[in-house]
This record gives structure tokens, sequence and C-alpha cells, in this order.
């Protein structure tokens, strides 16, 4: 079963991401080996950004989405 990607609730407009948060939180010492390059985001009026690797989304606390 495929998993739906993950949504990550946050503070910042500019968020970045290397794809590996759940492998670091495995406790896995090379983390960014297995995921993708990091990418800065920026969210915008909508108060969300997509990932264009992984599909993660981020999202403005308070932004209603």
């Amino acid at each position: 079963m495929i998993q739906p990607p993950e949504t990550v609730h946050t503070d910042s407009r500019r968020v970045s991401c290397d794809g590996a948060s759940d492998i670091r939180a495995a406790g896995a010492c090379k983390p960014a080996a297995l995921g993708h390059p990091r990418v800065w985001l920026e969210i915008d009026g909508k108060g969300y950004v997509e990932c264009s690797y992984c599909d993660r989304r981020f999202v403005l606390t308070g932004s209603g989405h």
C-alpha cells in the first residue's frame, strides 16, 4: 500500500526539504544518501508548498490547510 505524502506544519514561510526526515527519525547515520537533494521552498499566499521531489507538503501554521 502506498503511503500518502507527509504533511509538515511550520511557522516559517521559507523551508528546506531533503526527503530524509523519516530516515533521520529512524536513527540512520547518513540520511541524505537515501533522500533527495536539499531544496529550499517558499510558502506563498496559498498557505502551503509541496516539494517537487517527494511531494511532502509544508503548511504554514494558521493558514487553515
